[in-house]
Parts: C-alpha cells; structure tokens; sequence
C-alpha cells in the first residue's frame, strides 16, 4: 500500500488532540463510545453468568462499568432488571477503615456480613431508589414484609439514604456477638456517625443473638420477601460487585475468609429474581475456591462462572481503530467512514494501517504491526489485555508527538511510526515490572528479582538452578502469574520471559 507523506507540525496538533482513554475503566471517557462487545459482555446481559474471572487490565471494571453506568436506563425498560452496585472505585477506604473488625470475623461471620451487605444494597438502590417508585407503587404491603423481615434479622432501617460507610457499619453490627455499633446523631447536621465497639465482659447476653436468630437463617426470609417484592413488580434485580479483591489485605487470611464467605452468600441469596454478579481476578478465584477447607457445592456456582476475560487480535485491532475514530480530527483527516468500520474487518486494518507502519522493525520476514503489539503485550499465559494495549499506545503518541514537534517542517510515512511504538513498549514493561510484579506480587519478588539481566529462555535444569530451594512451587507461582511461559517439547520443559517483561526485568 502506497504511504501517503505527513506533515509532521499538522501532525503534532492532530495527536495532541488525539485521546486514547485511559487504561484505567474508572477515569476511560472512551469507554461508552469505544465499547467492544465480547463473549463474555453478551453472557452478562443475557443473564447466562454471575461470576466474570480475568486478569488485572482484561476489562472486568470497564465490563461492571458498562452496566452500572450506561446500561441502567435500557436494561430496566427493556429487560426489567433493576442494576445495584456495591464495591466500585480503587479499593474503597471506608472498607479498610473497619480493617480491624473484618479481622476478627470467622468464615461464617462473612457470610451472615455479605448477606446482610446485600440486603442493605437492594434497600437502598431498589426500595428507596425514587427511578423505580412507579414500578413498586402496587408493592406496598409486599415492601412492608421486606421491612419487617429485615427488623427480625436485626437489620436495622434509617429513613434517609445511607451512605456506603453506613451500610457496612449496620451490616456489620446485624452479624452480631462480636461487634456493635455506638451511634451519634447530630441534629445540625443532620448526620449519623458510627463507632463499632467489641463487646465487653460485662455484655448482657440478652443483647447478644441466640444461634436460632443466627443469620443467615432470617436472611432467607429477607430474601424470599424481596423476591415477592420484584415478582409482583414484574422485576429482575442484579447486585453487581466489583473490586473486591483490592478490598483486603493481599492474600491475608482475612481476605480467604472474606471472598469465600462471598462465595457461599452466592448459594443463599441468588434466586430466580435475584442475581449478585461478582467480578475477581482469576488468580484470586483460584485461591479462595481451593484451601485445604474445601468448598462444598462449589459446582453450583461454577456453573454459571464466565469463561476468562480473553481478547483476539480481531478483538484488539476493533478496540485501537474504536479509540482512534473517536477523535474528530483524525476521523475527518482520515475520512473514516463510521458505518465501514463498524461492519468490515477489513476496513478496521486498512485503517489501522494508514495510522501505524506496516512492521515495526525493517527486513524481510518481520511479523505485521498489529501481530507485533499483539505478542509484545501477551503474558506467559498467553493473555493480552487493553489496559497494556493502551499504554503502549499512549506513550507512543507521546512520544511521536513530541518528535514531530521537534521538526514541524518536515514529512512523515505514519502517524504514529516505529520508533514510538518500541518507546512505547519499552515503558509498558518498566511499568508492569513495578505496578503488577512488584506491587502485587511482592511474596514472589525475590524470586523475580533473580530474573533482572538474566536471559529470555531457559532449559528445566538452568531455571532449577537460578530459583534454588523449592523450584517446584516458585516455579508454578511464577507461570500462574504470567511472568514465565511453559513449553514441552519429547517430555523436555523450557521456559520463557514473555516479551511484555523483558525490557522491564532489563
């Protein structure tokens, strides 16, 4: 394809009003209009899962934003499914400020905890939500069996609209026995603050709840009264929870109890009306579903668990051009025809293409741009994400826009060229080394660390020998993670550090 020449000062404006969106979901203004509609998403609005597994940056919080934010108002008049939410900005602190509490908690604790965490999300973001008056308006008595059957679980009401730290502090004090909330109201204010105190030696056992009144037995009735509620409203209701697996201390005790607690409210609270769709990284899934406890009737709640959240090349190429076309400038530049791009695949790469090179390193046989990104940015899993996608690409441009500003005279083949693209590459990887390795990973960064300025492949018996004493499970933590990948060859093992790592373990 013949390469149209650029003017590199038009072209430096047209980047710096070029916006990628972020790759984080909660700050992507792109996200509504760049939407890629995967397997998974169409699993999720058809009702067919619950549980979505995937990756850091694989797209589970731009999937749970979707339907929080875009899709409330379409799935309620076309569907009859009323979405509430739980858990939604990086690791919610007032979660961690009852980092204490949740520490004293048994399993069975976080399960009498999240059942009550789910009844106080349904009251607020469904009973008193004032969008779905008109459907409850002949709910009345049906709404009081709800209140009633929450008053008998000791799920205590306040009129006024409860803020996230207020759910969790009478979600707490519900559980019972162990903590109890001091509540001050301050009339000029209007506000309710709350202090959870444990209990003194000198309790009256008649404040604490005898095991008949233990949860989640009254939960059940809760439940069953909220599901005549949403059948008399002709009602499906959805309680979507995302970001839990940044809520507690990494792979804590506390954490294993507190997700595995979730996990068994699952078996309590999901009904034919009721839904609690769950968000975790995979990793995560895997370690609170396999402790030495077992996890009885785990099948039950496997079976409607979303395949893992991955992306194909075809995938990544609708996500860039999506991202690219959003830009007016670069639309009209380019003359993207919106209707084509929408329904030719084609069209996409032809338009990728008049944007990047056709390879990024010169020579025969060298892999095609798009394939190049692809691979550079897959984990030893064999795991692409779009938040790595758009890094690389976002500093790309920055970088190519800088350069162009460098020399505004002159002509350029691509827009965003080669040299930017390794740039951009080359950052991504230093970035994963500190922010998914180091951060999330510290318990296995000593073994990491002996991978810094070492070689890209490596035999069973070398990879033996830079880990040293348990090979074996340092070695399976470490594909697990995706910082090694794995191949047989006539029963031999060899390993490999994906590329996304290589520049950044240097």
């Amino acid at each position: 394809m013949a390469r149209v020449k650029h003017i590199k000062g038009h072209l430096a404006k047209m980047l710096s009003d070029l916006d990628l969106g972020s790759s984080v979901a909660e700050t992507d203004n792109l996200l509504e209009a760049a939407q890629v509609e995967t397997s998974v998403f169409s699993d999720l609005l058809a009702d067919r899962v619950d549980l979505v597994p995937g990756t850091k940056g694989s797209g589970k919080s731009a999937l749970y934003r979707i339907f929080v934010d875009f899709l409330p108002e379409y799935l309620i008049e076309q569907r009859k499914v009323v979405i509430a939410h739980g858990v939604q900005s990086h690791g919610d602190s007032v979660f961690h400020a009852f980092s204490d509490q949740f520490e004293r908690l048994s399993e069975a604790d976080f399960v009498d905890f999240w059942c009550i965490y789910l009844v106080s999300l349904a009251h607020e973001h469904f009973i008193k939500n004032p969008k779905y008056t008109r459907f409850l308006s002949g709910c009345t008595k049906e709404i009081d069996e709800f209140r009633r059957a929450c008053q008998a679980a000791r799920i205590p009401e306040i009129r006024a609209t409860k803020s996230l730290r207020e759910v969790l502090a009478w979600a707490l004090e519900a559980v019972g026995r162990r903590i109890k909330p001091k509540v001050i109201f301050k009339p000029e204010t209007q506000d309710l603050e709350f202090e959870l105190l444990a209990p003194t030696e000198t309790s009256s056992k008649a404040d604490q709840p005898s095991e008949k009144e233990r949860l989640p037995q009254y939960v059940v009735k809760v439940r069953d009264t909220l599901e005549r509620i949403l059948r008399k409203a002709n009602l499906h209701l959805w309680l979507m929870i995302d970001r839990l697996d940044e809520v507690f201390p990494r792979r804590s005790k506390t954490e294993t109890k507190a997700l595995r607690g979730l996990l068994k409210t699952l078996q309590i609270f999901s009904s034919s009306r009721i839904r609690v769709k769950l968000f975790l990284r995979d990793h995560i899934f895997g370690q609170i579903s396999t402790t030495s406890e077992g996890f009885t009737g785990l099948t039950h709640i496997t079976v409607r668990q979303a395949d893992g959240l991955r992306w194909s090349e075809d995938q990544i190429l609708t996500l860039v051009v999506k991202r690219l076309s959003a830009s007016e400038a670069l639309r009209e530049y380019l003359k993207i025809n919106a209707d084509r791009l929408a329904k030719s695949r084609e069209y996409r790469e032809r338009i990728f293409y008049l944007v990047f090179p056709e390879t990024v390193h010169s020579g025969a046989r060298q892999s095609r741009t798009l394939r190049w990104i692809y691979t550079h940015t897959m984990d030893g899993r064999g795991v692409v994400t779009p938040r790595d996608v758009i890094d690389l690409l976002t500093r790309a441009k920055q970088r190519q826009q800088d350069e162009f500003q460098a020399d505004p005279t002159g002509s350029s083949e691509w827009i965003i060229g080669p040299a930017a693209i390794l740039y951009g590459h080359a950052e991504l990887s230093k970035r994963k080394k500190d922010t998914y390795l180091r951060a999330e990973f510290p318990h296995f960064w000593p073994h990491i660390d002996k991978f810094i300025k070492g070689k890209t492949e490596y035999s069973e018996a070398a990879i033996r020998n830079l880990i040293g004493r348990n090979a074996d499970s340092a070695l399976s933590d470490l594909l697990g993670i995706g910082l090694l990948s794995e191949t047989k060859t006539k029963g031999t093992r060899s390993f490999k550090v994906p590329f996304l790592y290589r520049e950044g373990l240097e």
